[in-house]
């Protein structure tokens, strides 16, 4: 739905009743077989375009440069990839990079992905010339939702992304400005770090005085440069235990719409939110290869946006998707499950936690998220130590 922008699920006689005008997908038989087919596949993709960008953030899930990777694809592989995934039934996609305002044709991209019935929406760094910034201001009308990735207000934005980047809030600033005057659905990405945590506040009044629509917070992982600087930017123990209510706090003193990164799950059920309030609100934790998937700029498949690669391209998703073994760990959380994850009460809704951060921190990803807090208590109430993070290891079998 376009007002309000939501992605529900209801059969044709609900919406009918609800007052929703009939759309061409209403002329699809209304049979069983139908209704398999259109749901038997991942609601959106998170499709990095390109991984060339000139920021060098130290954090940098993708380890982005300036020149970008070999094999990356074109338009045209793109276009291919997006059909592919409107017959697996994606509702929308979400571009990123790298950083996807440098390509020439990101505004053909998100026409086709409309043509096909998707909805685009972008993550931008908003560091780039006044050339490319125009450009992209002239394609806002074609996405759902821009976010641009503001990690800190001020000084806080180059603690947390590199000392280099002494003007980078100010040039971030500006893309929010100008994308802001184009349209409402404006919003910030902020990647919440140890160095970060302590200014939220000041993220949200930013994003307050400039009338912008959400805050979307994510949990540091360790992909990309992010590796290397994963036990320094991570957050404490502490900082994820505070995390909920801090959010809260600050969501309703500045009245503003706040969205978090399926990882932090487990920091929700820290606080004992009950299950079905959970799952009224569609809080549930590590959905790749289940509700998303991923694509490399080579177009090579992912579970996730932060996981290796698999042996699939996007393009080939629909024998790949079917297949038994599809996506390894991520599909498999429920069978393999370990204590205290298997007889937690939410298991069905954390899912175990992030299988990218327990691969890095445990080596194994099918064991529980070693940031939990209801893991850690676990572990120190029986004496058992906590893992001590190693360099990431895959965490998909390409066989």
């Amino acid at each position: 739905m376009e007002r309000p922008r939501a992605l529900v699920f209801v059969d044709r006689d609900r919406a009918r009743r609800l007052g929703y005008r009939q759309t061409p997908l209403w002329q699809a038989p209304e049979n069983e077989r139908w209704s398999e087919e259109l749901l038997s596949g991942p609601l959106e993709a998170h499709l990095q375009l390109t991984n060339r960008c000139d920021a060098g953030c130290q954090g940098c899930y993708t380890g982005a440069t300036p020149t970008g990777a070999a094999g990356e694809w074109g338009l045209e592989e793109w276009k291919r990839a997006i059909d592919a995934l409107a017959a697996r039934g994606v509702f929308h996609l979400a571009l990123g990079g790298g950083e996807s305002a440098l390509l020439p044709w990101l505004g053909e991209v998100a026409e086709h992905a409309r043509s096909r019935g998707l909805v685009p929406n972008l993550t931008t760094s908003g560091l780039y010339g006044d050339a490319e910034l125009e450009r992209l201001c002239g394609w806002v009308p074609l996405f759902g939702q821009i976010n641009v990735s503001i990690d800190g207000v001020g000084e806080d934005y180059a603690r947390v992304r590199g000392q280099h980047l002494t003007d980078g809030f100010e040039r971030a600033d500006r893309a929010v400005v100008a994308l802001r005057k184009r349209s409402k659905h404006i919003g910030i990405n902020c990647v919440v770090t140890r160095e970060s945590f302590d200014g939220l506040g000041r993220v949200f009044a930013y994003a307050k005085s400039r009338k912008l629509r959400e805050v979307e917070l994510l949990r540091f992982k360790p992909s990309g440069r992010g590796i290397k600087t994963y036990e320094a930017l991570r957050c404490t123990d502490a900082q994820h235990r505070a995390l909920v209510p801090t959010v809260l706090k600050l969501a309703r003193k500045h009245r503003l719409r706040v969205r978090l990164d399926c990882s932090y799950t487990p920091m929700v059920t820290h606080h004992r939110v009950k299950p079905k309030v959970m799952q009224w609100l569609a809080i549930y934790g590590c959905a790749g290869g289940d509700l998303l998937v991923g694509a490399k700029a080579s177009g090579m498949l992912t579970a996730c946006s932060f996981a290796a690669p698999v042996e699939r391209r996007v393009d080939a998703i629909g024998d790949y998707w079917q297949s038994e073994d599809a996506f390894g760990p991520f599909r498999r959380w429920r069978e393999a499950a370990a204590e205290p994850c298997n007889t937690c009460e939410y298991l069905t809704l954390c899912r175990g936690g992030c299988r990218v951060v327990t691969a890095h921190v445990s080596g194994d990803p099918t064991l529980p998220d070693p940031e939990c807090p209801r893991v850690i208590d676990w572990r120190a109430s029986r004496g058992i130590e906590a893992p001590v993070p190693r360099r990431s290891l895959p965490i998909i079998s390409t066989s």
